[in-house]
């Protein structure tokens, strides 16, 4: 074998949300090896996710062709189709549309992410204002929570972990789910000598590390925090300096916070209140060298916004913000001193309709970045404000990733038109009209990112070997239809290269720089902001809002008064899910080897429970709500609180063509019926779920 028939290539994974910097080793024109790009992490170490791209690549389960839909919806009944048909007929539905209903009727959904310019241009090119992603199952609560607060997105600060003394993890299983890289900085923070409590329904690998565990009442989480702020006021251990400086509303928050002491807290969540004094002292001995993390900014309950709202007022507190081991503003290209990225984004003129969602007009305090994708089927439904009659699902599953999936589905059917593009087979790809195969992430290259951090950089997603099948890359699809719908003037390019080198042209850098390293560092060291006076709150005020104008200014509190999580009813649990290393949710359950560490999910319910049940040990159970029934493994442990029962989420996949995940495990959405609703921070409360058990039969 010659020499030349290798090569390494740089580029950037996508089996899961973290999108690690990757080295792919190519032989003959196939991928050898995937390891961690060593020259941006320090090291060649890559999830089992990562590894496991290799075989995705090579998988015959994955979409090869486009489709048309030729039976009903979900009949699984299509028929093949040429690219230039497939994007004819997407085209001409959606003039259809346009034509009758305007072009609000239609909406883009998208996974989220850094690589997202491409389709949040195209919609708005389109003249539709209806741009959604996955957060409203997810982060939503989080992000409007630190916007309405700090007047910044919750993805725009991150954790220094590598300087962090003392750490709380609420529900943040970090040594065994979503990012390598955090829990290898989360080990050596350890191993340094940072202490951590961790708070849980159960306990989990992470909690083993912990100095202290809290296995706490489902739903508990906000009592816990506001008896710490209650300690950290009355005992005067915050950081009067910055307080004094950066934030407004400390005397309500103080007014606020008096009734909620740890002996209230230890009887609402059954703590001790001698661990949560000790938990507040420990805190504020640490400060501002602290990390109080959210958990991965699931949505779990109702008020669900206020607990997020509360962790950031305790990072104001402990003056924790861009301190060196707390919380640092994320710095980008402009930070670092370079012009701006360019954005196809802000070549189509500005959308001035009112979004579908009630995101910025109904809800004034929820920000659109998001939008609230559990609010589609009400629209599709209601034709309330308008109808909606087109869903452009761009690497998305709805079906999968939100409540009440069966009723998401019926509404998502009554669509003129619903088209998805996808790597894999999804729940809502199943039912839709057409399906556009994109190339996986080692066939192709997309734009650049600007990957922002204290050390900001530029990050590309680059080809390795060429498209397997029929599948093309995703700026290509777009470029397509935007060339076919007369709006292709905001996309001038016709290669992928030409549209990199139109981004960086302000920049005076070029596709090239990223040879070396896969990578173009902007900034030498890290850059930190002036603590005394510049810190950049994008609030009305510029400072930290405690008592939040946003909220204020909408008719709503900033310190409602504290309402306790239900209880679940007799002879039901809260059902409670999360994630594991091996799997990102639904979307890598059918990869061959992945599905070989880890074919399906079981339920966690504690012992004593279980025994009232007559369940032992790996029984089969069956979990119902309102008549809907998954069934699963049962696993009874000691190590979760007996109000709750845990699963795996994303199992129980219900496509026939995905046969080695097909119908494996319990699908726990199903079960989340009536919860399509939007709480107070633009969440879904999908831990609001309280379910039966009961052994197989």
């Amino acid at each position: 074998m010659s020499e030349s028939s290798k090569h390494v290539v740089y580029s950037v994974c996508n089996m899961c949300t973290v999108r690690c910097p990757i080295e792919v080793e190519v032989e003959n024109g196939a991928v050898k090896h995937i390891w961690g790009n060593p020259h941006i992490f320090g090291g060649r170490y890559l999830c089992p996710r990562g590894a496991a791209g290799k075989v995705f690549e090579n998988d015959t389960e994955r979409l090869q062709y486009p489709m048309i839909r030729e039976g009903e919806r979900g009949s699984g009944r299509w028929r093949r189709a040429s690219w230039e048909e497939a994007l004819d007929y997407v085209a001409e539905n959606l003039k259809k549309v346009i034509e009758k209903y305007g072009p609000e009727s239609i909406v883009l959904g998208d996974r989220g992410g850094a690589f997202t310019d491409i389709e949040k241009a195209f919609i708005k090119a389109l003249g539709s204002p209806n741009y959604f992603n996955h957060h409203g199952a997810c982060s939503n609560s989080v992000h409007n929570a630190h916007n309405g607060i700090a007047g910044h997105r919750r993805n725009t600060v991150s954790y220094d972990w590598k300087n962090c003394e003392y750490a709380i993890l609420f529900g943040r299983n970090i040594l065994e789910s979503i990012g390598s890289k955090e829990a290898k900085d989360f080990i050596d923070a350890l191993e340094r000598g940072m202490k951590f409590t961790h708070v849980d329904v159960r306990w989990n690998y992470t909690a083993a590390k912990a100095d202290k565990f809290l296995l706490i009442k489902p739903g508990g989480d906000y009592a816990l925090v506001l008896a710490l702020i209650n300690v950290i006021i009355s005992e005067k251990l915050y950081d009067s300096e910055f307080v004094n400086k950066w934030v407004i509303g400390f005397d309500e928050l103080s007014r606020f916070i008096t009734p909620y002491t740890p002996e209230w807290a230890a009887q609402e969540i059954g703590a001790s209140a001698k661990d949560i004094f000790q938990i507040a002292r420990d805190l504020a001995k640490a400060k501002p060298a602290v990390i109080i993390n959210q958990g991965w900014m699931t949505a779990w309950t109702a008020d669900d916004y206020y607990l997020r709202r509360a962790i950031y007022m305790l990072y104001g507190l402990l003056g924790a913000y861009e301190a060196k081991g707390g919380l640092l503003f994320n710095k980008n290209e402009v930070d670092a001193g370079y012009k701006p990225l360019k954005k196809l984004v802000d070549g189509p003129p500005k959308v001035e309709k009112k979004r579908f969602d009630g995101c910025g007009w109904k809800y004034k305090h929820l920000s659109g970045d998001y939008g609230l994708a559990q609010m589609l089927p009400h629209a599709i439904v209601t034709e309330d404000p308008y109808p909606v009659k087109a869903f452009i699902n761009y690497r998305f599953d709805p079906l999968s990733s939100f409540p009440d999936p069966v009723a998401y589905a019926e509404a998502l059917k009554k669509l003129d038109l619903l088209v998805t593009i996808d790597v894999n087979y999804s729940h809502t790809g199943w039912i839709s009209d057409v399906v556009l195969p994109e190339c996986t992430y080692l066939e192709r290259t997309d734009a650049v990112i600007v990957k922002s951090g204290p050390k900001p950089a530029l990050w590309m997603r680059r080809k390795a070997v060429e498209p397997k099948y029929d599948s093309k890359p995703k700026y290509w699809i777009f470029k397509q239809l935007a060339d076919r719908l007369g709006i292709g003037q905001y996309f001038p390019f016709e290669t992928v290269e030409e549209l990199i080198e139109w981004q960086l042209k302000d920049m005076e850098i070029h596709m090239s720089d990223f040879d070396a390293k896969g990578v173009v560092s902007l900034a030498k060291d890290q850059i930190m902001w002036d603590r005394k006076e510049g810190l950049k709150f994008k609030t009305p005020s510029k400072k930290l809002e405690f008592v939040t104008s946003m909220l204020e200014n909408n008719g709503m509190q900033s310190f409602p008064p504290y309402t306790p999580p239900a209880s679940p009813p007799e002879g039901h649990f809260r059902l409670v899910t999360g994630k594991v290393a091996v799997h990102t949710q639904g979307t890598s359950l059918n990869n061959p080897l992945l599905n070989e560490l880890q074919g399906q999910n079981c339920l966690w319910i504690n012992t004593a429970e279980a025994k009232k049940l007559g369940i032992l040990d790996r029984d089969q159970v069956e979990v119902s709500v309102n008549g809907i029934v998954q069934t699963c493994r049962a696993r009874t442990t000691d190590l979760i609180h007996p109000q709750a029962v845990y699963t795996l989420h994303g199992f129980g996949r219900e496509i026939p063509l995905q046969t080695r995940a097909y119908k494996k495990g319990m699908r726990d959405n199903t079960l989340m019926t009536g919860l399509l609703t939007v709480a107070v921070g633009g969440n879904c409360p999908i831990t609001d779920c309280f379910v039966r058990v009961a052994k197989a039969k």
